[in-house]
């Protein structure tokens, strides 16, 4: 049986990505951080006590900041494939918190390298890479375009990418970034944008919520369905050789364009509804990310089934039942249909 460590499990990839390898029949570890609440709430469903004999999901206190600790795990599980997918991830948050996103998001990657360099364990690793890399640069971007970071989370992924690079070239570790565009779901963070709307929709129709306050509305995104990017992760290590992958839909919509889908879905105008807060502007915009994804179509064989409009009715559905409401129905419709035989929980 493959042992695999998730770093981020508790987060929306790592926890699409645990379904999936417990589907595959691998033992998974994930490190989770300490809290005096619980959260773990994306894992309950295939989470079993460690008592029990047919558990193959085990968690582990730990923390990206802690070298020694980060060391010890991963001598101790011995896992074969190690995804790399915590930081402090979101944008927005990395300008308040500067020092403490680089020393996660990029520092945390190093000492994730070297605990397997110095263990001489052989474990294929994967890096969480972002599109917020290439920041200014031109679209679409591709493997080959230099990157334009314009946030204290994006320069550190721009580090964490290279050290990946290094540590392959240098130590021959089975190392691969993969480049993932904007990718959503119902188990989005409250705070993402695209989740925020889709809450705030159904907050809005169960009376709970009256406005809806925005940042920039022109930034255009690449935006995909998460646990088809979680089963990417797993086929980038599968690859003969390590390698670097973008990954993403190939199309560009607005926040704009996806307040005014998801409030449209439910029969709302978004006008009524949208305001203005300067708080959610950052200090530094990234204008327009656009995924070339030739070389992943190609080597990984894959191409997007879920694509932008169909993202924003499953999110909105499921978001709906949530707030005690009932779905609009659509996006469950499309779910069944385009994955007949899922292996995660929908919502």
């Amino acid at each position: 049986m493959k042992k695999a460590l998730i770093t981020g499990i508790t987060g929306q990839d790592g926890s699409y990505l645990a379904e999936f390898l417990l589907s595959k029949g691998y033992e998974v570890h994930g490190i989770i951080r300490r809290a005096s609440t619980f959260n773990t709430g994306r894992l309950e469903h295939i989470f079993m006590d460690e008592h029990d004999p047919n558990a193959k999901l085990f968690l582990h206190y730990g923390d990206l900041a802690d070298a020694e600790q980060i060391s010890g795990l991963i001598y101790n599980i011995k896992p074969a494939e190690i995804y790399h997918l915590g930081a402090q991830s979101h944008v927005r948050v990395s300008f308040d918190m500067a020092e403490y996103s680089g020393n996660i998001t990029g520092l945390g990657t190093t000492r994730i390298l070297e605990a397997i360099r110095r263990s001489g364990i052989k474990a294929k690793f994967y890096q969480a890479s972002s599109s917020e890399m290439f920041g200014a640069a031109k679209p679409p971007q591709h493997e080959k375009t230099i990157f334009h970071p314009r946030s204290p989370y994006a320069c550190g992924k721009v580090y964490s990418y290279w050290m990946v690079r290094n540590y392959r070239d240098g130590y021959n570790i089975f190392a691969s970034n993969g480049i993932l565009f904007n990718h959503e779901s119902p188990r989005r963070g409250e705070t993402f944008v695209t989740r925020k709307i889709t809450r705030a929709v159904a907050a809005i129709m169960a009376g709970k919520q009256k406005y809806l306050y925005m940042g920039n509305l022109d930034a255009r995104r690449d935006w995909g369905f998460a646990p088809e990017y979680a089963e990417l992760m797993w086929k980038i290590l599968q690859q003969k050789k390590a390698d670097d992958f973008v990954l993403g839909v190939g199309e560009s919509h607005s926040v704009k364009d996806f307040v005014e889908t998801a409030f449209s879905y439910v029969g709302m105008n978004w006008k009524k509804y949208v305001k203005t807060d300067a708080r959610y502007f950052r200090p530094t915009e990234v204008e327009s990310l656009i995924a070339d994804a030739s070389k992943a179509r190609k080597t990984l064989k894959w191409k997007a089934k879920i694509k932008y409009k169909d993202l924003v009715k499953i999110m909105v559905d499921a978001d709906l039942r949530r707030a005690g409401l009932e779905a609009v129905g659509e996006g469950d419709k499309i779910l069944k249909k385009k994955f007949p035989q899922k292996w995660w929980k929908a919502d």
